[in-house]
Protein backbone atom coordinates (compact mmCIF):
# COMPACT_ATOMS: atom_id res chain seq x y z
CA UNK A 1 0.00 0.00 0.00
CA UNK A 2 1.67 3.44 -0.96
CA UNK A 3 1.41 5.81 2.19
CA UNK A 4 1.56 9.74 2.22
CA UNK A 5 4.70 11.18 2.79
CA UNK A 6 4.69 13.08 5.86
CA UNK A 7 5.50 16.79 4.57
CA UNK A 8 8.24 19.40 6.28
CA UNK A 9 7.05 20.98 9.58
CA UNK A 10 5.31 17.88 10.89
CA UNK A 11 6.42 17.25 14.26
CA UNK A 12 6.98 13.83 13.68
CA UNK A 13 10.04 14.38 11.58
CA UNK A 14 11.97 16.06 14.54
CA UNK A 15 11.32 13.20 16.86
CA UNK A 16 14.38 11.21 18.10
CA UNK A 17 12.85 7.79 16.57
CA UNK A 18 13.01 4.58 19.50
CA UNK A 19 14.14 1.21 19.10
CA UNK A 20 12.24 -1.64 17.65
CA UNK A 21 12.23 -5.61 17.86
CA UNK A 22 11.61 -8.56 16.51
CA UNK A 23 7.67 -7.86 18.20
CA UNK A 24 6.89 -4.87 16.50
CA UNK A 25 3.29 -4.71 14.83
CA UNK A 26 3.22 -5.87 11.22
CA UNK A 27 6.65 -4.97 10.80
CA UNK A 28 7.23 -6.94 7.35
CA UNK A 29 3.66 -5.56 5.45
CA UNK A 30 5.23 -2.06 7.45
CA UNK A 31 8.43 -2.58 4.99
CA UNK A 32 6.47 -3.60 1.70
CA UNK A 33 4.71 -0.10 2.22
CA UNK A 34 7.21 1.78 2.67
CA UNK A 35 9.56 0.18 -0.47
CA UNK A 36 5.78 0.66 -2.57
CA UNK A 37 6.16 4.21 -1.23
CA UNK A 38 9.39 5.12 -2.03
CA UNK A 39 9.60 3.73 -5.28
CA UNK A 40 5.90 5.49 -6.20
CA UNK A 41 7.31 9.15 -5.44
CA UNK A 42 11.06 8.23 -7.16
CA UNK A 43 12.98 8.11 -3.95
CA UNK A 44 16.24 6.27 -3.23
CA UNK A 45 15.68 6.16 0.52
CA UNK A 46 12.84 6.09 2.81
CA UNK A 47 12.74 6.88 6.82
CA UNK A 48 9.83 5.35 9.00
CA UNK A 49 9.52 9.39 10.57
CA UNK A 50 8.47 10.17 6.74
CA UNK A 51 5.52 7.68 7.20
CA UNK A 52 4.46 9.31 10.38
CA UNK A 53 6.25 6.40 12.73
CA UNK A 54 9.12 7.67 14.89
CA UNK A 55 10.68 4.21 14.97
CA UNK A 56 14.72 3.84 13.63
CA UNK A 57 13.96 1.97 10.80
CA UNK A 58 15.00 2.95 7.45
CA UNK A 59 15.01 1.28 3.60
CA UNK A 60 17.53 1.95 0.87
CA UNK A 61 17.71 1.48 -2.87
CA UNK A 62 20.11 3.46 -3.87
CA UNK A 63 20.12 1.48 -7.46
CA UNK A 64 18.69 4.44 -9.81
CA UNK A 65 22.11 6.30 -8.87
CA UNK A 66 24.42 3.69 -10.60
CA UNK A 67 22.36 4.62 -14.04
CA UNK A 68 24.46 8.46 -13.09
CA UNK A 69 27.21 9.29 -15.50
CA UNK A 70 28.53 11.95 -13.49
CA UNK A 71 29.68 9.76 -10.81
CA UNK A 72 32.41 7.20 -10.47
CA UNK A 73 32.73 3.59 -11.14
CA UNK A 74 33.41 2.30 -7.56
CA UNK A 75 29.78 4.15 -6.13
CA UNK A 76 28.44 3.03 -9.43
CA UNK A 77 29.54 -0.63 -8.42
CA UNK A 78 28.90 -0.39 -4.94
CA UNK A 79 25.14 1.56 -5.59
CA UNK A 80 23.81 -0.88 -7.83
CA UNK A 81 23.32 -3.98 -4.84
CA UNK A 82 22.95 -1.16 -2.21
CA UNK A 83 19.31 -2.32 -1.24
CA UNK A 84 18.51 -3.00 2.50
CA UNK A 85 16.43 -2.29 5.22
CA UNK A 86 17.99 -0.96 8.07
CA UNK A 87 16.91 -1.04 11.93
CA UNK A 88 18.17 0.43 15.11
CA UNK A 89 21.19 1.73 12.90
CA UNK A 90 24.06 3.50 14.81
CA UNK A 91 26.74 5.51 13.09
CA UNK A 92 30.00 4.52 15.03
CA UNK A 93 32.15 6.61 13.23
CA UNK A 94 32.53 9.52 10.96
CA UNK A 95 35.78 10.20 9.02
CA UNK A 96 37.55 11.77 6.00
CA UNK A 97 37.51 15.05 4.54
CA UNK A 98 33.76 16.79 4.47
CA UNK A 99 32.89 17.19 0.74
CA UNK A 100 29.58 18.51 -0.84
CA UNK A 101 26.99 16.98 -2.69
CA UNK A 102 23.27 17.94 -3.40
CA UNK A 103 20.35 16.68 -2.00
CA UNK A 104 16.54 16.85 -1.90
CA UNK A 105 14.36 15.07 0.42
CA UNK A 106 11.01 13.25 -0.32
CA UNK A 107 9.43 15.37 2.85
CA UNK A 108 10.79 18.89 1.12
CA UNK A 109 9.65 18.42 -2.46
CA UNK A 110 11.41 21.08 -4.66
CA UNK A 111 13.96 22.21 -2.70
CA UNK A 112 17.44 20.32 -3.52
CA UNK A 113 20.76 22.36 -1.65
CA UNK A 114 24.71 21.42 -1.18
CA UNK A 115 24.93 19.85 2.06
CA UNK A 116 28.36 18.82 3.78
CA UNK A 117 29.04 15.01 5.38
CA UNK A 118 32.01 13.31 6.10
CA UNK A 119 32.85 10.28 3.27
CA UNK A 120 33.41 7.47 5.58
CA UNK A 121 31.24 5.60 8.14
CA UNK A 122 31.17 2.45 10.24
CA UNK A 123 28.23 1.75 10.86
CA UNK A 124 26.04 -0.98 13.20
CA UNK A 125 22.40 -1.97 12.40
CA UNK A 126 19.96 -4.87 12.29
CA UNK A 127 18.27 -6.25 8.92
CA UNK A 128 14.83 -6.92 8.61
CA UNK A 129 15.41 -10.57 10.38
CA UNK A 130 17.07 -8.92 12.92
CA UNK A 131 20.54 -9.97 12.38
CA UNK A 132 23.11 -7.64 13.40
CA UNK A 133 25.64 -5.79 10.88
CA UNK A 134 28.37 -3.87 11.20
CA UNK A 135 30.14 -2.19 7.69
CA UNK A 136 31.93 0.13 6.73
CA UNK A 137 30.27 2.84 3.90
CA UNK A 138 31.69 5.52 2.06
CA UNK A 139 31.08 7.80 -1.11
CA UNK A 140 27.36 8.14 -2.08
CA UNK A 141 26.54 5.15 -0.02
CA UNK A 142 27.44 6.25 3.04
CA UNK A 143 25.99 9.89 1.90
CA UNK A 144 22.70 8.63 1.15
CA UNK A 145 22.67 5.92 4.74
CA UNK A 146 23.84 9.35 6.97
CA UNK A 147 20.46 11.25 5.19
CA UNK A 148 17.92 8.41 6.07
CA UNK A 149 19.72 8.09 9.53
CA UNK A 150 19.28 12.18 10.32
CA UNK A 151 15.69 11.06 9.66
CA UNK A 152 15.77 9.00 12.68
CA UNK A 153 17.67 11.37 14.75
CA UNK A 154 15.00 14.00 14.05
CA UNK A 155 17.29 16.17 11.65
CA UNK A 156 16.41 17.32 8.07
CA UNK A 157 19.24 18.04 5.39
CA UNK A 158 18.15 22.05 5.75
CA UNK A 159 19.24 21.83 8.72
CA UNK A 160 23.11 21.45 8.06
CA UNK A 161 22.58 24.67 5.49
CA UNK A 162 24.52 28.18 6.14
CA UNK A 163 22.19 30.83 8.27
CA UNK A 164 21.42 32.70 4.43
CA UNK A 165 20.18 29.81 2.80
CA UNK A 166 17.63 28.72 5.35
CA UNK A 167 16.59 32.12 5.13
CA UNK A 168 16.16 32.17 1.14
CA UNK A 169 14.58 28.96 1.35
CA UNK A 170 11.91 29.84 4.41
CA UNK A 171 9.06 30.94 2.25
CA UNK A 172 9.33 27.55 0.12
CA UNK A 173 9.37 25.81 3.68
CA UNK A 174 6.28 27.35 4.81
CA UNK A 175 4.45 26.66 1.58
CA UNK A 176 5.40 22.84 1.99
CA UNK A 177 4.08 22.42 5.56
CA UNK A 178 1.25 24.38 4.38
CA UNK A 179 0.72 22.03 1.13
CA UNK A 180 1.29 25.01 -1.03
CA UNK A 181 3.01 23.02 -3.55
CA UNK A 182 2.82 20.21 -6.66
CA UNK A 183 3.98 16.92 -5.78
CA UNK A 184 3.78 14.00 -8.14
CA UNK A 185 3.05 11.37 -4.91
CA UNK A 186 0.99 11.59 -2.05
CA UNK A 187 1.47 13.72 0.78
CA UNK A 188 0.45 14.82 4.21
CA UNK A 189 0.85 18.30 5.37
CA UNK A 190 0.96 19.49 9.06
CA UNK A 191 -0.22 22.84 8.19
CA UNK A 192 -2.93 22.36 5.56
CA UNK A 193 -5.67 24.99 5.99
CA UNK A 194 -8.95 22.48 5.40
CA UNK A 195 -11.69 23.87 3.05
CA UNK A 196 -9.41 26.30 1.10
Amino acid sequence: MILPIVAYGDPVLRKLATDINADYPNLEKLISDMKQTMYNASGVGLAAPQIGKAIRLFIIDASPFAEDEDISEKDKEVLKDFNKVFINAQIVKEEGDEWVFNEGCLSIPDVREDVVRQPIITIEYQDEEFKKHTEVLDGLAARVFQHEYDHIEGILFTDKLSTLKKRLIKKKLENISRGKINSDYRMRFPNLKKGK
